[in-house]
């Protein structure tokens, strides 16, 4: 049986995975329970708490048992979710042998995988309903239990979608593992104790194996988490051997218990790529967007470096412009923001609300080695000024005429390559562009560190 679990905790307390490490560690004694997964859903969605996770893990039951466990499942959701606060919905799903056997065989109808697949997809990428959740448990017969609202159901299912998807197709989609540690619960709510310099070591003994452990740029650690969720830490890698090398390392209050995860963080997967520049886009979903700089980086209140880029080839009148944003946490990215002029010719990735996108990423394709200025009278040598609409530049004091604007080839100050925010900035399930490096992009990339 697969069960998937989502919306068991709130920004006050709680975390979904440690429900998930309890129970993985209790319901061995019914059976061997596999490595859990842990699933970054659409990190636009609204409805979230903190990073959007849903969890699902695999238990092969002696028989006579399953209903023994579903109620077990049940009681531990209902004791440990944050059931007082507001947002908090949660949902379970439970997928038995008789289903997991019918789906490998492929025999329900419309093809019960690929029904999972898009589900899961759409999961992470798009907008789905409670409804659209209820249509897939309905059709292909899955048992399910909710509390409030039920709203984690539609996390649920996507997560155990997502395992049901990688015990039948291994590889199919991109993985990592994230090591977690919990804390002792009389510690929930209070500072962390962790050896800083530990820290540093094991990075820089395991790194890029693991990764987002530590921000360089910034001189953080980035790897414990500042609410007063059971999480300790987790050492996030794609090497399960470098990120417990890793966890030996580290220094740090005892915990109660750890939990190796198999997880879609670190993949990019939320992105969509915008094909054609008259697809409309949403807010609450996730892009790469091909297009040229539009208007030239300017810093507004707050730290924010805003610019525009338009999506067509045509010109800015009658094509599609949109602005992109790099927050003020960003930090030094803004600074590779800063440098991009009218022209350049760049792919951008970032997530879209109020028609802006937040920016995660940036790939320069083509850097612009032309500036233009007002041209310089011949005489006093002062910029002219433009004598209206298409009627070229004039010196108001010479009375001299220019027809264009003077073009110089400069030194950009930038290369062209990937770009990306640092860690202390970087969502869940952003691809680090180490992974790119060690795995598949035939492209200059520049990590942030």
């Amino acid at each position: 049986m697969i069960i998937g679990i989502d919306d068991t905790d709130s920004r006050k307390g709680m975390c979904t995975t440690y429900l998930c490490a309890v129970l993985v560690d209790e319901l061995k004694k019914y059976g061997e329970v596999s490595t859990p997964r842990l699933v970054r859903l659409n990190p636009c969605i609204p409805f979230k708490t903190r990073g959007n996770g849903a969890v699902s893990f695999e238990i092969r039951i002696a028989n006579g048992k399953e209903a023994e466990v579903k109620e077990v499942i049940k009681a531990r959701v209902s004791e440990l979710s944050e059931l007082s606060e507001e947002g908090t919905n949660p949902g379970v799903v439970f997928i038995d042998n008789e289903a997991l056997n019918a789906i490998s065989r492929g025999e329900k109808e419309n093809n019960s995988e690929e029904m999972l697949k898009n589900f899961y997809e759409h999961a992470v990428r798009e907008v789905l309903t409670m409804e659209d959740a209820y249509t897939i448990i309905s059709n292909l017969h899955f048992d399910y239990f909710g509390l409030k609202n039920k709203r984690g159901i539609i996390g649920a299912l996507a997560a155990a979608a997502f395992s049901v998807l990688q015990k039948n197709k291994p590889n199919y989609y991109d993985f990592t593992y994230e090591l977690m540690a919990y804390r002792r619960k009389e510690r929930w709510g209070t500072s962390r104790s962790i050896d800083e310099a530990s820290v540093w070591k094991a990075d820089a003994t395991t790194y890029p194996l693991t990764w987002d452990t530590v921000d360089v740029a910034n001189k953080k650690i980035v790897f414990a988490p500042h609410s007063p969720c059971p999480v300790l830490f987790g050492i996030r890698g794609d090497s399960v051997d470098a990120i417990y090398k890793t966890y030996e390392f580290i220094h740090a209050e005892p915990e109660e218990r750890k939990m190796l995860f198999v997880t879609n963080q670190g993949t990019d997967f939320h992105l969509i790529k915008l094909e054609d520049a008259e697809e409309k886009l949403q807010d609450y979903h996730s892009y790469i967007l091909d297009g040229m700089v539009s208007s030239n980086p300017r810093t507004i209140e707050g730290g924010h470096v805003v610019f525009s880029i338009s999506l067509s080839e045509k010109t800015l009148e009658n094509g599609i412009s949109i602005e992109c944003i790099a927050y003020e946490p960003t930090k030094g990215f803004r600074n590779i923001i800063r440098k991009l002029r009218v022209g350049d010719e760049i792919t951008v990735y970032g997530s879209l609300k109020k028609e802006t996108i937040n920016l995660e990423k940036i790939e320069v394709r083509k850097l612009n080695p032309v500036v233009e200025s007002n041209p310089k009278c011949d005489k006093c040598g002062r910029s002219m000024e433009s004598a209206g609409r298409l009627q070229g530049y004039r010196c108001k004091r010479c009375g001299t005429y220019r027809a264009d604007k003077d073009k110089v080839i400069v030194d950009r100050g930038i290369e062209e390559g990937l770009y990306e925010v640092p860690p202390v900035a970087r969502r869940h399930i952003s691809k680090p562009l180490i992974r790119m490096r060690m795995k598949e992009v035939n492209k200059e990339i520049h990590p942030s560190r």
